[in-house]
């Protein structure tokens, strides 16, 4: 093997680390991004389960309260 030809494999290993080192970048960004999503979506939940458990509350209530009724009339 003579020197060009190391050379090129040089290059050639040197253009793979590169295009590796842009699939991390990418892939870091990436998975930050899903993190971000994670995080909101997990904060959408916790608020649509209070607003579900505030309307099961309400219901439970008017129920009570018509019942009451019901036994009044």
């Amino acid at each position: 093997m003579d020197r060009a030809d190391l050379l090129a494999q040089l290059q050639s290993l040197t253009a793979r680390i590169d295009e590796l080192a842009e699939c991390m970048r990418r892939l870091g960004e990436e998975n930050r991004s899903l993190r971000q999503q994670q995080e909101h979506l997990a904060g959408e939940r916790s608020a649509l389960l209070a607003k579900n458990e505030q309307a099961r509350t309400r219901v439970e209530a008017m129920i009570a309260r018509l019942k009451s009724l019901e036994q009044h009339t």
